[in-house]
């Protein structure tokens, strides 16, 4: 008996197991399977057969009052969850959908699921997908995304938002309002462009008329274009400031009667102001094509604008030189062109290995000064031939002018100007010659008198006995004119030329 109940109980496991096996297997659900899950029950969750809206639950009745098919639902989603699927056949199609939010920061994502010819799509908290505790849970390349400090987003075929990291969504917020579609671009002149790479580009801030400067790069995928923007406004303000300056320092530079030619370190010419144009006469055109340093002056050479060198071999000697001595601020030359023209030219070290030759027309100071220095001359050869002897006093007291005559009375033959004698000097050395007389002192103080000065004469005499008028005259600027009269006599003449031997 006891045989038969132990068959009974192995036919009976065994037929368990049979029918277990023979079962047709289903596929495993999400564990919140059920619109009356537990898991699910403070979730909005709609079913639809086909297009048709066929039963929610309570909680989905909040803001969804008007939603009667899969169009209005996906018009309210729409702007969360961009790629919500067009139609309920997708579903169907991959049997489950996980949509995200477009922006990172909604805890919440759309559930799409296909149930035996029905739709079922729940608004499920992002968080309850993350078991707790669980580190396998957490997606490295949506985290490092969502904690990029610069803008990512992705463009499908219509150029619309797809996705978007919190950088992005700051961003969009920030330019246009905190309520704004995030699917509308932000970058709009994007739109249209085809071509992938780097593209600076900006964007307005709302209510401002502030840029934001960005290098945004494209990438394009099987979903569209994924895209990146770099924040380059410190790169953009440096830039239009070192414009300003240099636009400041060219607008100068133009006001300039000298000529000036910048070479960089690669000794091409890289500034140069249009005086450069009018003292070089070299053509505006080839100054722009940015010629070389040894072009620039070859040029020179071919336009006569230089000292004509006696062969080019000394000629490149001489180039090598001025290089030289132009990158240790040496340089200084006053150049006489054929023309007659003269011009000061001189070389300067710049930063970074650039050096600027100064280029200027002096040819109206050296006509002056050998003007002055012939009239001066002519008047020198006058004043020689006077039979006075004439000394000139400036206002501070100086000995600037004598004549032959004056040197011959008093024996000075010393050129005047290169050491200075003033009044106090030159009486003394009158005194040495003289009898004692006031008249020397009463001189000496008037040639530093500044007001009541006439013109007063006296008389000295010199120890050998001759006798000499004084005629002192008070000038313009404060100078003072010291006349000695001698008498013609051949014997006193004489006696003068004694003295000076």
């Amino acid at each position: 008996m006891a045989d038969w109940i132990i068959l009974a109980a192995i036919s009976v496991v065994s037929g368990c197991f049979a029918v277990q096996w023979l079962l047709p297997r289903r596929t495993l659900r999400d564990q919140t399977f059920g619109l009356f899950s537990n898991t699910s029950l403070f979730d909005a969750v709609f079913l639809f057969d086909g297009e048709r809206l066929i039963s929610h639950s309570d909680i989905a009745l909040a803001g969804f009052e008007h939603v009667g098919n899969w169009t209005d639902l996906r018009r309210l989603l729409q702007r969360d969850f961009p790629s919500f699927p067009e139609i309920p056949d997708k579903v169907r199609d991959e049997g489950f959908i996980v949509v995200s939010p477009i922006d990172c920061t909604v805890e919440r994502d759309v559930i799409c699921e296909w149930i035996d010819g029905i739709v079922r799509v729940r608004l499920r908290e992002a968080a309850k997908t993350k078991p707790v505790g669980s580190e396998a849970s957490i997606d490295p390349t949506r985290l490092a995304m969502d904690q990029a400090p610069y803008p990512v987003w992705l463009l499908d075929r219509n150029k619309r938002v797809q996705w978007c990291n919190a950088a992005y969504v700051t961003l969009a917020r920030r330019a246009r309002d905190q309520d704004t579609d995030l699917t509308d671009p932000l970058f709009p002149a994007l739109v249209e462009e085809r071509s992938i790479g780097k593209t600076r580009v900006s964007i307005d801030l709302a209510d401002s008329s502030t840029k934001l400067w960005f290098d945004l790069t494209q990438v394009e995928n099987e979903a569209g274009h994924l895209c990146y923007a770099v924040d380059i406004n410190a790169i953009v303000e440096a830039e239009t400031a070192q414009r300003k300056f240099v636009q400041t320092m060219t607008k100068t530079f133009a006001q300039l009667s000298i000529g000036l030619a910048i070479f960089d370190r690669n000794r091409q010419l890289a500034l140069f102001n249009p005086a450069l144009i009018d003292l070089t006469t070299l053509p505006p055109d080839f100054l722009s094509c940015r010629p070389s340093l040894s072009g620039f002056f070859d040029r020179l050479r071919d336009q006569h604008m230089m000292p004509e060198p006696k062969n080019y071999r000394s000629w490149r000697r001489q180039m090598n030189d001025l290089l030289e001595a132009a990158e240790d601020g040496n340089y200084h030359e006053t150049w006489s062109l054929p023309s007659g023209s003269v011009y000061s030219v001189s070389g300067r070290p710049h930063p970074d290995g650039a050096v600027a030759f100064l280029f200027e027309d002096i040819t109206a100071e050296i006509t002056l000064t050998r003007r002055f220095r012939s009239e001066m001359d002519l008047m020198q050869s006058i004043f020689d031939k006077l039979a006075d002897a004439i000394a000139v006093f400036t206002d501070d007291g100086s000995l600037a002018f004598t004549n032959y005559a004056y040197q011959e009375l008093w024996g000075d033959t010393q050129d005047v100007g290169f050491q200075t004698e003033t009044v106090t000097d030159v009486t003394r050395c009158w005194q040495d010659l003289c009898i004692a007389t006031p008249v020397l002192g009463e001189i000496r103080d008037f040639v530093e008198m500044r007001d009541n000065r006439t013109e007063w004469t006296a008389e000295i005499q010199l120890r050998s006995g001759i006798a000499i008028d004084c005629t002192i005259t008070p000038v313009h600027n404060g100078a003072t004119i010291v006349r000695f009269a001698v008498s013609e006599t051949p014997t006193k003449r004489a006696a003068i030329k004694q003295i000076s031997a």
